[in-house]
């Protein structure tokens, strides 16, 4: 349930409230406006315990949660979520964007690509240190050297860096190289990864499973609010259907479902969403058209020579085009990029 406070109400007012639903073993989550404060009860049967917070002098309305998704809910907190990463706003107006290969391969080859990025539009770096590869075969990374190259890579360019961190004892070593956590589409139901990163102090981006709901993915999101973390993008990024001729299905029906139901900015990968080259800077366009808060789109300097993905990255001077095109989507929007 959420509990409005009056407004004007003391500290000793709010610690009060915040004393009584420990004491009932329940969870407070504490969201203060310009206006008002609002708290978030959270745990097993908090509804049976209204009466109690009814009584209580601070509290001005209580109103229940109907999604079983609580604290990312829009119900929870209307206005959009908008956080800082090194001095890039994430949610709110401006679009960002974040580019970069799938994987660091080289170190030479990832500074020279970020380079590029960041000229042509990017706020922030991916690259992947650790990758999830269906055949065990397949490259898995450079691992802690690449995250390595990656901080080497911001401290020259001042790019915030996004990279993939696969499991649940890995956490607080990625956490100290990167700015921002990314849970991928295979490890986004992977529930001890993510109390993990809900207990981290870093931002994360959440992918959809290629075969989540919206409802599950949302619950998804809900293990990393409830564990303490409320710096979550949610990402699209193409769910398994029937069709063959692309890599997945981009549903951008998401994003503004998603903008109705919780208040988390709302991300876009449509390198992954389609795996065709050609066609990602038409789904980047119609994601921006769609209200995506940001595009994560993979670029790489000799997609031949990828070690993952090459097939679905763009070479810069295509992510180059693909900027100046969105620029003027945006500008249509009343957004800017």
């Amino acid at each position: 349930m959420i509990l409005t406070l009056k407004s004007g109400v003391s500290k000793k007012g709010i610690d009060d409230v915040v004393r009584q639903i420990k004491k009932l073993k329940l969870k407070a989550h504490l969201s203060q406006g310009t206006e008002k404060v609002i708290i978030g009860v959270i745990g097993p049967n908090a509804a049976i315990h209204r009466e109690i917070f009814e009584g209580l002098e601070a509290i001005e309305a209580i109103t229940a949660i109907s999604k079983p998704y609580k604290l990312v809910s829009r119900e929870f907190k209307k206005s959009d979520t908008i956080f800082n990463v090194r001095g890039v706003k994430i949610g709110g107006p401006a679009i960002t964007l974040i580019a970069g290969p799938c994987s660091v391969d080289k170190k030479e080859s990832l500074f020279e690509i970020a380079n590029a990025v960041k000229q042509a539009g990017a706020q922030i770096l991916r690259g992947g240190a650790f990758k999830p590869r269906t055949s065990p075969y397949q490259f898995q990374g450079h691992g802690y050297k690449a995250l390595r190259w990656l901080q080497q890579t911001r401290q020259m360019t001042r790019l915030p860096i996004i990279t993939e961190v696969m499991d649940p004892r890995h956490v607080s070593t990625v956490a100290r190289y990167a700015d921002i956590l990314q849970i991928g589409a295979r490890n986004a139901q992977n529930f001890f990864l993510l109390k993990e990163v809900g207990k981290a102090k870093k931002p994360v981006m959440l992918k959809r499973g290629m075969a989540m709901t919206i409802e599950e993915w949302l619950l998804a999101a809900e293990y990393i609010a409830a564990h303490g973390n409320h710096e979550i993008i949610m990402c699209e990024r193409g769910i398994r259907t029937y069709e063959t001729a692309t890599r997945f299905t981009l549903d951008l029906n998401a994003v503004p479902l998603l903008k109705q139901l919780t208040h988390l900015p709302v991300f876009v990968d449509p390198s992954h969403g389609v795996g065709v080259r050609e066609l990602i800077p038409a789904m980047a366009r119609a994601a921006v058209a769609a209200g995506a808060d940001g595009l994560i789109v993979e670029v790489h300097r000799s997609p031949t020579e990828a070690l993952s993905d090459g097939h679905q990255a763009l070479l810069p001077a295509q992510f180059a085009q693909m900027v100046g095109e969105l620029r003027k989507v945006a500008a249509a929007l009343g957004r800017t990029l």
